[in-house]
Parts: structure tokens; sequence; C-alpha cells
């Protein structure tokens, strides 16, 4: 059975960009310059699976309850070492979490009473332009700059950051999908500019698009 998806009358940006490119930081700036409303897909993925919804449920049937701790929430350590080297479990696991995190980012979308909103989506680039995303914007920096970062923000080596970096888009895949791009290396006044014109640009085209993202 198809599933229905709600009217929605935002604009809605997706943002995305590598790991330590500071996607959270643009967001943000967003948020708090303009009161733009941010949806954070992660947080979303954490939703559905919470204790007593469908797709915690549905993984326990498929997966068994060692992917439960003993609170009887998901242990995604568990999980991903179960999905991890197994090409087939890892798109039951998609197939199942998937279609459930669309609708309720789709409904989550559907409540916001604002011209545009982002919708920030980390792999972007590698899972497929979502069919409600109207514009994409890619936070980028120099390849130094995450490195810099992760490591100083996750305790992590370098070669454990180059590692999450080999399993990402590459910058340039990413780029290659962009509408707009924020160089984010560190310069907060370009930064602050940059968020200002973009502002202006997203107000302008949502004003034009019309109500609902729903049509063809």
């Amino acid at each position: 059975m198809a599933t229905t998806v709600p009217e929605i009358s935002t604009f809605v940006v997706g943002v995305t960009g590598g790991i330590g490119s500071g996607k959270t930081t643009v967001s943000s700036v967003f948020a708090d310059r303009y009161a733009v409303p941010v949806i954070d897909a992660d947080l979303v993925a954490r939703e559905v699976v919470e204790p007593g919804q469908p797709g915690l449920a549905e993984l326990v049937e498929s997966f068994g309850t060692g992917v439960l701790d003993q609170d009887g929430k998901l242990d995604r350590r568990q999980l991903k070492g179960i999905v991890f080297s197994d090409p087939d479990k890892r798109k039951r696991l998609e197939a199942i979490l998937h279609p459930k995190i669309r609708q309720l980012t789709a409904i989550h979308l559907a409540h916001i009473n604002a011209p545009y909103c982002l919708l920030c989506i980390p792999l972007l680039a590698e899972g497929g332009r979502h069919e409600l995303i109207r514009r994409v914007l890619v936070v980028d920096c120099p390849e130094l700059v995450q490195l810099r970062r992760v490591t100083s923000r996750d305790q992590l080596s370098e070669q454990q950051v180059r590692a999450i970096m080999a399993t990402q888009a590459s910058r340039e895949e990413r780029l290659a999908i962009a509408d707009d791009v924020v160089v984010n290396d560190g310069d907060s006044d370009s930064l602050n500019a940059a968020v200002e014109k973009l502002h202006a640009l997203y107000s302008t085209l949502a004003a034009e698009s019309g109500a609902s993202t729903n049509g063809p």
C-alpha cells in the first residue's frame, strides 16, 4: 500500500556536507539569525526506532532481540555489527527504515509554518536526492579543515577520520549535486555574509514557488 505524503507548504532546502564540514554551524546561523526551521534527518532516524515504534519492532523481528540493550532500546553498535559486512542485511535494514524515515520527515515538514526550512541530510549525495527537496545547499571546506575539526571534536586519530571520510561521497561528488555552496573554513564574517545572501535567495524562491511542494 502506498504511503500518503502529507501536504507540505514550506520550500525545502536540503543541507549536506562531509563529516566536520560544519553543517550544524551553518544551520544554526540560519536558525539563530533568521528563525529558519531546521529538521535533522539523523534525529528523525532515531525517532522511528524509539521503543514502541513499529520500526524497532520490525528490526527485532528481522535481526533478533540481540539488537536491543538491557532497557529495550536499540543497541546501534550491535545492529551496525550485524549489517556492516553483509550487503543483504544492510539492504534489509534500509528497506525497513528508509520509508519510515521519509514518511516521518514529511510529517515534520507538513507542520512547518515558514516560507522555507532546512532539511539536514549528511549522506544526501550518497543516498540520492530526497523527493521533497527543492534545492541543495552543500557546506564545503578543505579536507585538512575537516580532519582538524573531527580529530579535535571526536578525539579520533587522523587515520580513523580518513577512514570515515573514505566511506562518504567525495568532495567533488557533493559539489556536483549542489545548487548552492557555503564555504565554512572558519571565517565567521564570510559565513554570515553567505548565509545572509542565501536567506534572501531562499525567501524569494519560496515566494515564487507557490504554496505546496506536492505538485509537479
